[in-house]
């Protein structure tokens, strides 16, 4: 059995319409570091994860959205969660770069699970959520 407690990494692998487009984003605009890459993909060093950006024709990942506390948000997103002085850092980077789509809000006040979190949308309409708990051990309380 895996124990869950011990730190592991994910990849996850999305197509993009334009890889230059896609590396420049993640690299330039967010400050990511970046991996190996070929004329028709890219990895990107996501928090110490790996996303691979692939070059499709066919377009890319449509998603549709929910509501969570009055707020519309993408069902397909991919995020991460950060503890309050890193999550505050980025904020304001990307306030001051005027990146949110979804503008920073508390969900699940005054809950078990309480958290603050904003989107950015990249160049292939992928939403980027940033989360960070008022309470990190509440993560996955029910």
């Amino acid at each position: 059995m895996i124990n869950t407690a011990d730190s592991f990494s994910f990849h996850i692998s999305l197509p993009c319409e334009d890889v230059i487009k896609t590396k420049n984003f993640y690299v330039k605009e967010l400050g990511f570091n970046l991996g190996r890459e070929a004329h028709n993909w890219v990895d990107v060093n996501f928090f110490g994860n790996q996303i691979t950006f692939a070059q499709s024709n066919s377009g890319t990942i449509a998603t549709q959205h929910y509501s969570l506390d009055n707020k519309r948000l993408p069902i397909f997103h991919i995020g991460v969660i950060l503890d309050r002085p890193n999550w505050k850092f980025l904020h304001e980077k990307f306030r001051l770069k005027r990146f949110f789509e979804i503008e920073p809000s508390v969900f699940l006040t005054d809950k078990v699970g309480e958290h603050d979190s904003f989107f950015i949308i990249d160049p292939n309409g992928y939403y980027i959520e940033f989360k960070t708990f008022n309470n990190l051990k509440e993560i996955f309380q029910k």
